[in-house]
Protein backbone atom coordinates (compact mmCIF):
# COMPACT_ATOMS: atom_id res chain seq x y z
CA UNK A 1 0.00 0.00 0.00
CA UNK A 2 2.87 2.58 -0.43
CA UNK A 3 2.75 2.54 -3.93
CA UNK A 4 0.03 4.64 -5.54
CA UNK A 5 -2.47 2.89 -8.06
CA UNK A 6 -0.44 3.11 -11.52
CA UNK A 7 2.43 4.22 -10.13
CA UNK A 8 5.76 1.99 -12.39
CA UNK A 9 8.10 0.29 -10.95
CA UNK A 10 11.76 0.46 -12.48
CA UNK A 11 13.50 -3.64 -11.95
CA UNK A 12 16.36 -2.28 -11.72
CA UNK A 13 15.65 0.35 -9.16
CA UNK A 14 13.89 -3.14 -7.34
CA UNK A 15 16.89 -5.20 -7.95
CA UNK A 16 19.19 -2.79 -6.13
CA UNK A 17 16.49 -1.92 -3.39
CA UNK A 18 16.47 -6.10 -2.58
CA UNK A 19 19.34 -6.86 -3.31
CA UNK A 20 18.46 -9.33 -6.52
CA UNK A 21 19.64 -9.72 -9.32
CA UNK A 22 16.74 -9.12 -12.25
CA UNK A 23 15.70 -12.70 -13.08
CA UNK A 24 14.17 -13.30 -9.67
CA UNK A 25 13.07 -10.04 -9.96
CA UNK A 26 11.13 -10.12 -13.32
CA UNK A 27 9.86 -13.58 -11.78
CA UNK A 28 8.30 -12.01 -8.94
CA UNK A 29 7.09 -9.48 -10.96
CA UNK A 30 5.31 -11.79 -12.82
CA UNK A 31 3.92 -13.81 -9.97
CA UNK A 32 2.36 -10.30 -9.22
CA UNK A 33 1.00 -9.63 -11.91
CA UNK A 34 -0.57 -12.90 -11.83
CA UNK A 35 -2.26 -12.05 -7.98
CA UNK A 36 -3.92 -8.97 -9.54
CA UNK A 37 -1.22 -6.27 -7.79
CA UNK A 38 0.91 -5.07 -11.19
CA UNK A 39 -0.02 -4.60 -14.51
CA UNK A 40 2.71 -5.62 -16.86
CA UNK A 41 2.84 -4.05 -20.75
CA UNK A 42 5.31 -5.27 -23.65
CA UNK A 43 8.49 -2.83 -23.40
CA UNK A 44 7.00 -0.59 -21.17
CA UNK A 45 7.59 -0.33 -17.02
CA UNK A 46 5.36 -2.27 -15.04
CA UNK A 47 2.83 -0.48 -13.09
CA UNK A 48 0.83 -1.06 -9.85
CA UNK A 49 -2.78 -2.19 -10.78
CA UNK A 50 -5.06 1.13 -11.30
CA UNK A 51 -8.41 1.49 -9.45
CA UNK A 52 -10.66 2.57 -11.73
CA UNK A 53 -14.73 2.61 -11.90
CA UNK A 54 -14.61 -0.66 -13.42
CA UNK A 55 -12.40 -1.79 -10.68
CA UNK A 56 -15.25 -0.50 -7.98
CA UNK A 57 -17.81 -2.20 -9.96
CA UNK A 58 -16.35 -5.21 -10.52
CA UNK A 59 -15.20 -5.58 -6.68
CA UNK A 60 -18.99 -4.85 -5.73
CA UNK A 61 -20.25 -6.91 -8.36
CA UNK A 62 -18.36 -10.09 -7.02
CA UNK A 63 -17.43 -9.21 -2.69
CA UNK A 64 -21.06 -9.92 -1.65
CA UNK A 65 -20.95 -13.52 -3.10
CA UNK A 66 -17.44 -14.32 -1.82
CA UNK A 67 -17.97 -12.53 1.50
CA UNK A 68 -21.26 -14.31 1.90
CA UNK A 69 -20.27 -18.35 0.67
CA UNK A 70 -16.99 -18.06 2.63
CA UNK A 71 -18.28 -16.62 6.12
CA UNK A 72 -21.71 -19.20 5.40
CA UNK A 73 -19.58 -22.08 5.42
CA UNK A 74 -17.05 -20.32 8.62
CA UNK A 75 -20.09 -20.74 10.64
CA UNK A 76 -20.28 -24.69 9.76
CA UNK A 77 -16.63 -25.43 9.77
CA UNK A 78 -15.01 -22.94 12.59
CA UNK A 79 -13.01 -24.63 15.66
CA UNK A 80 -13.37 -22.63 18.95
CA UNK A 81 -9.68 -22.05 18.64
CA UNK A 82 -10.21 -20.71 14.98
CA UNK A 83 -12.93 -17.94 17.17
CA UNK A 84 -10.67 -17.34 19.98
CA UNK A 85 -7.81 -16.62 17.56
CA UNK A 86 -10.51 -14.67 15.11
CA UNK A 87 -11.51 -12.40 18.54
CA UNK A 88 -7.87 -11.56 18.83
CA UNK A 89 -7.75 -10.13 15.00
CA UNK A 90 -10.89 -8.11 16.21
CA UNK A 91 -9.48 -6.38 19.47
CA UNK A 92 -6.48 -5.01 17.29
CA UNK A 93 -9.14 -3.79 14.81
CA UNK A 94 -10.89 -2.28 16.82
CA UNK A 95 -7.97 -0.49 18.61
CA UNK A 96 -7.17 0.63 15.19
CA UNK A 97 -10.64 2.05 14.69
CA UNK A 98 -10.57 3.65 18.29
CA UNK A 99 -7.26 5.15 17.16
CA UNK A 100 -7.65 6.25 13.82
CA UNK A 101 -4.51 4.06 12.88
CA UNK A 102 -5.38 3.71 8.99
CA UNK A 103 -2.51 1.45 8.07
CA UNK A 104 -3.71 -1.12 10.76
CA UNK A 105 -6.95 -0.55 10.61
CA UNK A 106 -7.11 -1.90 6.94
CA UNK A 107 -4.23 -4.40 7.61
CA UNK A 108 -6.39 -5.64 10.63
CA UNK A 109 -9.59 -5.92 8.76
CA UNK A 110 -7.71 -8.04 5.85
CA UNK A 111 -6.89 -10.39 8.76
CA UNK A 112 -9.74 -10.84 9.97
CA UNK A 113 -11.63 -11.34 6.37
CA UNK A 114 -8.75 -14.23 5.73
CA UNK A 115 -9.33 -15.95 9.12
CA UNK A 116 -13.05 -16.29 7.76
CA UNK A 117 -11.92 -17.28 4.56
CA UNK A 118 -9.63 -19.94 6.17
CA UNK A 119 -12.47 -20.98 8.24
CA UNK A 120 -14.80 -22.36 5.01
CA UNK A 121 -12.19 -25.20 4.24
CA UNK A 122 -12.92 -24.19 0.38
CA UNK A 123 -10.14 -24.29 -2.06
CA UNK A 124 -12.12 -22.58 -4.58
CA UNK A 125 -13.07 -19.70 -2.68
CA UNK A 126 -9.59 -18.50 -1.57
CA UNK A 127 -7.89 -17.82 -4.18
CA UNK A 128 -11.17 -15.47 -5.00
CA UNK A 129 -11.34 -14.03 -1.69
CA UNK A 130 -7.70 -13.22 -1.48
CA UNK A 131 -7.92 -11.11 -4.85
CA UNK A 132 -10.75 -9.00 -3.14
CA UNK A 133 -8.88 -8.46 0.03
CA UNK A 134 -5.92 -7.05 -2.06
CA UNK A 135 -8.16 -4.59 -3.53
CA UNK A 136 -10.45 -4.31 -0.22
CA UNK A 137 -7.07 -3.21 1.54
CA UNK A 138 -5.99 -0.71 -1.48
CA UNK A 139 -9.78 0.60 -1.39
CA UNK A 140 -9.64 0.80 2.68
CA UNK A 141 -6.57 3.11 2.16
CA UNK A 142 -7.66 5.34 -0.59
CA UNK A 143 -11.36 5.68 0.27
CA UNK A 144 -12.26 4.71 3.73
CA UNK A 145 -10.85 8.23 5.16
CA UNK A 146 -13.12 9.38 8.27
CA UNK A 147 -13.48 13.07 7.32
CA UNK A 148 -16.55 13.64 9.61
CA UNK A 149 -18.67 12.40 12.15
CA UNK A 150 -20.35 10.28 9.99
CA UNK A 151 -18.10 8.46 9.05
CA UNK A 152 -16.67 7.46 12.49
CA UNK A 153 -20.36 6.54 12.90
CA UNK A 154 -19.91 4.03 9.65
CA UNK A 155 -16.40 2.60 11.54
CA UNK A 156 -18.32 2.11 14.72
CA UNK A 157 -21.20 0.17 12.31
CA UNK A 158 -18.56 -2.02 10.74
CA UNK A 159 -16.98 -2.77 14.24
CA UNK A 160 -19.90 -3.47 15.64
CA UNK A 161 -20.47 -5.54 12.18
CA UNK A 162 -17.21 -8.14 13.15
CA UNK A 163 -19.08 -8.42 16.54
CA UNK A 164 -21.79 -9.88 15.20
CA UNK A 165 -20.60 -12.09 12.94
CA UNK A 166 -18.07 -13.62 15.16
CA UNK A 167 -21.61 -14.27 17.33
CA UNK A 168 -23.19 -15.65 14.94
CA UNK A 169 -20.06 -18.17 13.16
CA UNK A 170 -19.69 -19.37 17.34
CA UNK A 171 -23.72 -20.27 17.30
CA UNK A 172 -23.21 -21.58 14.10
CA UNK A 173 -26.32 -19.52 12.32
CA UNK A 174 -24.91 -19.37 9.05
CA UNK A 175 -28.15 -17.60 7.43
CA UNK A 176 -27.73 -15.02 10.18
CA UNK A 177 -23.28 -14.55 9.60
CA UNK A 178 -24.20 -14.61 5.61
CA UNK A 179 -26.34 -11.85 6.25
CA UNK A 180 -24.42 -9.58 8.82
CA UNK A 181 -21.31 -10.13 5.83
CA UNK A 182 -23.98 -8.90 3.67
CA UNK A 183 -24.61 -5.61 5.38
CA UNK A 184 -20.90 -5.01 5.78
CA UNK A 185 -19.78 -4.94 2.14
CA UNK A 186 -22.62 -2.86 1.80
CA UNK A 187 -21.69 -0.49 4.18
CA UNK A 188 -18.22 -0.59 2.15
CA UNK A 189 -20.64 -0.09 -1.23
CA UNK A 190 -22.10 2.95 0.22
CA UNK A 191 -19.15 4.63 2.07
CA UNK A 192 -16.76 4.74 -1.31
CA UNK A 193 -19.82 5.86 -3.33
CA UNK A 194 -20.15 9.08 -1.36
CA UNK A 195 -16.62 9.31 -1.59
CA UNK A 196 -16.55 9.21 -5.32
CA UNK A 197 -19.52 11.21 -5.94
CA UNK A 198 -18.61 14.69 -7.71
CA UNK A 199 -18.79 17.53 -4.97
CA UNK A 200 -22.92 18.47 -4.75
CA UNK A 201 -24.13 15.50 -6.01
CA UNK A 202 -26.51 13.71 -3.59
CA UNK A 203 -27.75 10.78 -5.97
CA UNK A 204 -25.58 7.49 -5.30
CA UNK A 205 -23.41 6.03 -7.69
CA UNK A 206 -24.23 2.93 -8.48
CA UNK A 207 -21.33 -0.04 -8.62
Amino acid sequence: MELAPGASLEKVALAEEFGLSRPPVRELLRQMAAEGYLKLEANRASRVASMSFDSLRNYFLAAPLIYVATTKLAAAHATGAEIVQLRRIQERFRTAVEGNIVDDRVLENDHFHFAIGKMARNPYLMPSLCRLLTDHARLGRTFYQPRDERRDVELAEAVQQHEDSIDAIERRDAEAAGAIVLAHVNLARRNIASYVAPEGVTAPVEF
